[in-house]
């Protein structure tokens, strides 16, 4: 399974929940619950996280992934 630092993604693009939210129409409480989760807890990315990410930011599912990918990606075990 690939999973992504969220938190750092957040972080770098200077992005909070609460701007996610609201930018990509999604509920507070959804995203809260996809992007704040333990990591020992953390579900695969999913396109309305990557939807709403590129909603926020005003640019293509494509170009979050891409960038998650390429810079956020985390090893996991198993």
């Amino acid at each position: 399974m690939v999973r992504f630092n969220i938190k750092r993604y957040l972080d770098d693009k200077s992005l909070t929940i609460y701007r996610v939210s609201k930018n990509s129409g999604y509920g507070y409480t959804t995203i809260h619950r996809s992007f704040n989760k333990a990591q020992s807890q953390a579900t695969s990315m999913n396109l309305r996280d990557l939807d709403a990410l590129a909603k926020a930011q005003h640019i293509a599912m494509w170009q979050v992934l891409r960038e998650l990918e390429e810079s956020y990606r985390q090893q996991t075990d198993g």
